[in-house]
């Protein structure tokens, strides 16, 4: 390690941090990484690139009253430069653009986009300060991210976690001449690959997505000479979406992505829209990029391992105690919340039952479950313990709702009361009781809730569509084109479910997609559970509980007996923007609905549920489920 101080380096069109161990070029005033040089590699960013395509903060925009996930482009430069702090033990360096000064249709906002050195540190911290006054006019922010485009010819071996990590194809294998087109843009077949290793694989940046909560470290790895690159994000405070927001990560480029804000597997409900007169500014950031090399080792893997020891030391070290904005406040300046979770179900135990890694957060106020698609300001979250403590430390000053949801119960907890956060402050909540819906005692049950799909069966892929990672992975989901999969095993009819006989690890698809016909066209698919009652309260309510896991332009129609019924029991609507089963995910936004059964509707010995998905103008349209549930009426 370097013990030499951190110097900067002004030039006309650049400025240069250097701490002995790294030295990083940006261009001044529009603050864009041009260069980053380590171990004797002049430059580990891809220098075939223009400077201006190398390392950058980006962001989609539109302007108030336009729909949907899209919008203008924008690559943030900044127009003025200043210093912030330049000593031996830290540099820190500003660069802003001011709304007020541009010409022309630009997003409104103030974006101060902040670089960190410090001395020994084998890395840089960046972060940035987005605002909003009152009186400009209103826009809409579908996206917010740090893009690093490192080079091709050093990093080919990628890592997002211990069990999803990979040598890479080339970006070339991407191209026309060398792949085919598939369902969308993002997915491609490898044909004619420049290593052979890659010929018939599936390449799409959605198959190395992670949540938010699993989130904290990702990059590449460089053999020769042996040098990582990571980007590490040790909070997620600044993150939309909460624990479960799922995130691009690194992709073929080679690229490294910190996600801030984005509307994927949500949709439009995740984009934040400000009106004119609502002001709002929010610190994203700091992320650190951390680079590592082999000291006393031989094994490349090692980087990874180095790297999640550092993630560690940065989690501890949050929130930092050296930026310079006061929009970042110091650990001093924040408040804690702690209490104890518990859930009240007299079906399940007489006594309150304490529960184990309940995920327990502070979210802006809001209704139950708008967490999930919060976007405008800040969330914490934790996990109780064994005996269903919780401790929410480091919380930015605010008025926030205490929300929970708990592995193994359905629905979502949120606490009435506003909780107001104040320098230092420290608050306990005592004893908080959780009452998920229940009506009466289980009937039967399909899933687990855990608000995912995860537990029922992933068929494995078609072998023209492989991702040799996912091959024999608990994340097989993620394969490509696995929708197809369901006319294949379902040839001549829609899924049968028998309670009592049917296993939902084996026999209930983790999709409901629609089918494709003979003329390539598609159509909608109804699944049936069937099941026995021996007795039937007549006069009594059963109680249906659909928790849904996603929803794509889908539609859920629930019949009783009568798959005809028209109308049917129940409609959700056409629901869902998630666009969870193109992207190989497993979860979207969770949903739960529950509908009331005459006892008339049933009858004694066999009874059956449709559930009909009607929407089919595509392949990619459908639903999972997280967990279904019959209660008898209540005793």
């Amino acid at each position: 390690m370097s013990i030499q101080g951190v110097q900067l380096f002004i030039q006309d069109d650049h400025v240069v941090m250097d701490n002995g161990i790294l030295q990083v070029t940006i261009s001044k005033p529009e603050g864009i990484v041009t260069g980053v040089s380590y171990q004797g590699i002049d430059n580990l960013l891809e220098i075939r690139n223009h400077e201006s395509d190398r390392g950058y903060w980006d962001l989609v925009w539109s302007e108030e009253g336009t729909g949907g996930t899209t919008g203008t482009s924008y690559v943030i430069k900044g127009s003025k430069f200043k210093v912030m702090v330049e000593n031996e033990e830290q540099v820190e360096i500003s660069f802003t653009r001011d709304w007020s000064t541009l010409e022309g249709k630009h997003v409104p906002l103030n974006i101060d986009k902040r670089f960190v050195m410090l001395r020994g540190s084998s890395g840089f911290y960046s972060y940035a300060i987005y605002e909003h006054l009152k009186e400009w006019p209103g826009f809409n922010l579908p996206q917010t991210r740090v893009v690093f485009k490192l080079r091709k010819d050093k990093f080919h071996y990628m890592a997002v976690a211990d069990n999803r990590q990979r040598r890479m194809p080339l970006p070339d294998d991407r191209s026309p001449r060398r792949s085919s087109p598939l369902a969308y843009p993002e997915a491609v077949l490898i044909v004619h690959p420049v290593e052979s290793e890659f010929k018939g694989e599936v390449d799409d940046k959605y198959q190395y997505s992670c949540e938010n909560k699993d989130l904290h470290v990702h990059g590449w790895i460089c053999n020769d000479p042996p040098v990582g690159w990571w980007q590490i994000t040790p909070s997620n405070e600044f993150r939309s979406g909460g624990p479960m927001k799922q995130n691009l990560t690194s992709h073929v480029g080679p690229i490294n992505l910190a996600m801030f804000l984005s509307a994927h597997y949500v949709g439009e409900e995740m984009v934040p829209k400000f009106q004119r007169g609502e002001p709002w500014k929010k610190v994203f950031g700091p992320v650190f990029v951390y680079l590592n090399t082999l000291i006393d080792n031989n094994d490349p893997l090692w980087l990874w391992e180095d790297a999640k020891q550092e993630t560690n030391t940065q989690v501890q070290c949050w929130p930092y105690n050296f930026l310079a904005s006061d929009d970042f406040p110091k650990s001093e300046q924040r408040g804690c919340v702690s209490g104890r979770l518990r859930v009240s179900d007299r079906y399940v135990s007489n006594e309150h039952i304490s529960v184990n890694g309940a995920y327990v957060g502070l979210a802006p106020p809001g209704d139950v479950g708008s967490w999930q698609a919060e976007s405008k300001g800040y969330q914490f979250w934790t996990k109780t313990d064994e005996n269903g403590y919780f401790l929410i430390n480091d919380v930015r000053a605010g008025d926030y709702n205490l929300y929970a949801w708990v592995p193994g119960f359905i629905g979502d907890y949120k606490n009435d009361t506003i909780i107001t956060i104040t320098s230092g402050c420290d608050i306990d909540m005592g004893e908080l009781v959780y009452e998920p819906p229940r009506d009466g005692a289980t009937l039967w049950e399909i899933g687990i809730p855990d608000r995912t799909a995860a537990e029922f069966y992933v068929p494995d892929p078609d072998p023209k569509y492989i991702n040799k990672l996912y091959v024999n992975h608990p994340e097989k989901y993620r394969q490509y084109g696995l929708w197809e999969r369901y006319s294949d095993l379902y040839p001549n009819g829609d899924l049968v479910y028998t309670v009592g006989v049917s296993d939902y690890r084996t026999d209930w698809f983790f999709a409901q997609v629609t089918r494709k016909k003979d003329d390539g066209k598609y159509e909608g698919t109804t699944w049936q559970i069937k099941f026995n009652l021996d007795h039937i309260n007549q006069t009594g309510t059963y109680k249906l509980r659909v928790a849904l896991a996603t929803a794509y332009v889908a539609e859920l129609q629930v019949r009783i007996n009568n798959p005809k019924a028209n109308p049917p029991l129940f409609t959700t609507g056409v629901i869902g923007h998630d666009n969870t089963i193109t992207r190989h995910g497993i979860h979207g936004l969770y949903g739960l609905y529950s509908k009331d059964l005459k006892g008339t509707l049933l009858m004694e010995g066999e009874n059956t549920i449709f559930l009909t998905q009607p929407m089919c103008s595509s392949a990619l349209q459908g639903l999972m489920y997280d967990y279904i549930r019959l209660e008898a009426p209540p005793s």
